[in-house]
């Protein structure tokens, strides 16, 4: 499964053309948790933003992941 998935996003990673505006995007999401983050008042909204910090940082790392 791991091998098909990988040669799947191949060429989505490896395009500058399509991978950089992705990363952008992703990035300008970050930036909109962390100022969500600092207006945050309960604990389980404070707990939830942190996983999507953790999973949009996750696929800042696809590229990596997906060429080993």
């Amino acid at each position: 499964m791991k091998l098909v998935v990988n040669n799947t996003l191949k060429p989505f990673v490896n395009n500058p053309d399509m991978y950089n505006p992705f990363l952008e995007e992703i990035v300008e999401r970050i930036d909109k948790v962390h100022k969500r983050l600092e207006q945050i008042s309960e604990i389980e909204e404070l707990y939830r933003a942190q996983g999507e910090i953790r999973v949009l940082r996750s696929l800042l790392l696809l590229r990596e992941h997906v060429n080993g």
